[in-house]
């Protein structure tokens, strides 16, 4: 996991968004053990608290679930989860602010369509 933070964001949803990445890629998968809040904040340099407080929020949202004296887990049907909560974040959210610009910039869907497949938009 290599991270860049920038000031956009709180650090911890920072973090919290790249495990949120690596599941949903495959890297972590249902079963997997995340790495532990010391070895996190240990490897790039954070409180220990900013790193619980991430992954607070994924078992709070049942992504990873706590092992008592063994550690964090990605839950079974994490990424489905994941998958479902973001297509439907996109659709609400970036899609219409898409077409949007599409119609600004008055593109149509077949000319789009065709540059996914080497022709110019």
């Amino acid at each position: 996991m290599s991270i860049g933070w920038n000031d956009n964001a709180p650090i911890y949803r920072q973090l919290k968004d790249r495990v949120i990445g690596m599941m949903l890629d495959g890297a972590l998968k249902a079963g997997d053990a995340l790495p532990s809040v010391r070895q996190i904040a240990a490897e790039y340099q954070l409180n220990p608290i900013t790193v619980s407080k991430a992954y607070q929020e994924l078992v709070d949202e049942q992504l990873v679930e706590k092992r008592r004296g063994i550690g964090m887990y990605v839950t079974e049907g994490a990424s489905e989860k994941l998958l479902a909560s973001e297509r439907e974040r996109f659709l609400r959210e970036e899609w219409p602010a898409m077409l949007e610009r599409i119609r600004l910039l008055g593109l149509n869907v077949d000319r789009l369509l065709a540059s996914e497949h080497g022709g110019q938009a």
